[in-house]
């Protein structure tokens, strides 16, 4: 059996050879936090994203004030500032050209304005196509939006079923979407297990039922290479507070492929999403291309922290990212093997690195009082039911060692008989 000792030897060699070990030291310490693991729920700040936040307040804001939303400044006009921050995410994670991406809004009001254009223009060519294909376990926000746009709309949900540790697969697709589909909504990765869809390959099984794709890219954007125009994906959402390291609420973007743009109408027309919002005329007459998907006021405050993310993105590349985050977790599963099977600790996530998004889950009866007991001693995974621990290290700022000593807590935890009930 692996000792203690050489696996933290082990660790502090793959963080002596980690081409990324220099960007942990561009993030905020957190005193009193012995590792980080919650990566895929809230990305740790830049420590850049303070100096910005001070810069923009005193400069951009104090000094232009109202002017900076129409002149020329550091980052550009902040009416703006939608497509362009968009633009940046979509060169710098998305795999997607100009002009089809612009950051508004959460998540959640992102998928529903998405989700209900291409609905209302499925039905508007075919009245028949009004079922959304969606899967069973997805994020709740998914799954609450696509019932109360089918409620809406006269339609209906087809739920896709999956085991816990897998996800949904281009064959359910296939079978479950039909001439009465008008969308089909998946996440990318799914939240609770990992498990990495196959997205080019359920985006070939929707277009040949002759229904739209919506993929939600919260848990992967940041962290898994994506390559939305190669794919042919229709739309697109994610959220900028995880893997991209927007802080609390940072505001989400939206992806609509550039052919769909004047085809597809969201249903929240704001002043934003006019062709000319400063003319403040009589009607609403959307913007040209992807604008048009956003309704109010830019949250223009809440992006900076985003801009100073993004700059480290920028500077590592996500291939880069990709590979370190594979590397993490693997050797998070070896972790979990050596120490915490013995305890009765099973994997629900993908163990082929092909199949795996950017955190790996474990499950064990009273995993919820065992988290609150890491907690109490600096170790932050996230907890989901039913009793699953994710693990989620960030790239950018995770080390191998920090990875070690969190588990090796879990491991001291459950060594010592604590079950969490």
């Amino acid at each position: 059996m692996t000792t203690t000792r050489t696996w933290a030897e082990r660790a502090a060699a793959l963080d002596a050879t980690d081409p990324l070990a220099g960007l942990r030291d561009r993030f905020l310490p957190a005193p009193g936090v012995v590792a980080y693991l919650d990566g895929n729920s809230l990305g740790r700040p830049v420590a850049a994203a303070a100096d910005r936040l001070g810069e923009f307040v005193h400069r951009a804001w104090g000094q232009r004030l109202i002017r900076g939303w129409t002149e020329e400044g550091p980052d550009g006009p902040w009416t703006y500032w939608p497509e362009r921050i968009g633009d940046r995410i979509a060169a710098l994670a998305l795999g997607a050209a100009p002009g089809q991406t612009v950051l508004a809004d959460s998540t959640t009001v992102l998928l529903y304005k998405l989700a209900r254009a291409a609905v209302d223009a499925a039905a508007a060519a075919d009245p028949a196509r009004r079922v959304i294909v969606a899967f069973a376990d997805d994020f709740p926000t998914d799954r609450y939006v696509v019932e109360g746009i089918a409620a809406e709309r006269g339609g209906s949900v087809r739920w896709l079923q999956a085991g816990i540790a897998e996800g949904v697969t281009a064959a359910q697709v296939a079978e479950a979407a039909g001439p009465d589909t008008a969308l089909v909504l998946l996440s990318h990765v799914a939240y609770r297990s990992g498990w990495l869809a196959d997205a080019p390959a359920i985006t070939v099984a929707a277009h040949a039922a002759g229904a739209h794709v919506l993929l939600d890219l919260c848990h992967s954007v940041g962290s898994v290479p994506l390559a939305l125009d190669a794919w042919g994906a229709d739309l697109a959402v994610g959220c900028t507070y995880k893997f991209l390291g927007g802080g609390p609420g940072a505001p989400a973007f939206g992806y609509v492929r550039r052919d769909l743009q004047d085809r597809l109408h969201q249903p929240i027309q704001g002043w934003m999403g006019r062709d000319d919002p400063f003319g403040m005329g009589p009607g609403y007459v959307p913007a040209p291309g992807v604008r048009h998907v956003v309704s109010g006021t830019p949250p223009v405050l809440a992006a900076v922290p985003l801009l100073a993310s993004l700059d480290l993105l920028e500077e590592a590349g996500i291939a880069a990212v990709r590979a370190k985050s594979l590397a993490l977790t693997g050797f998070a599963l070896e972790l979990v093997d050596e120490w915490l099977t013995p305890h009765g600790v099973e994997v629900i996530s993908p163990r082929d690195p092909e199949l795996r998004g950017g955190h790996v889950t474990i499950r064990r009866r009273g995993f919820r009082g065992v988290v609150d007991a890491l907690w109490a001693r600096g170790v932050l995974p996230d907890y989901r039911e039913p009793d699953a621990i994710r693990i989620g290290p960030a790239p950018l700022s995770t080390s191998f060692t920090e990875l070690h000593d969190g588990l090796a807590v879990l491991r001291e935890l459950l060594d010592g008989g604590h079950h969490g009930r």
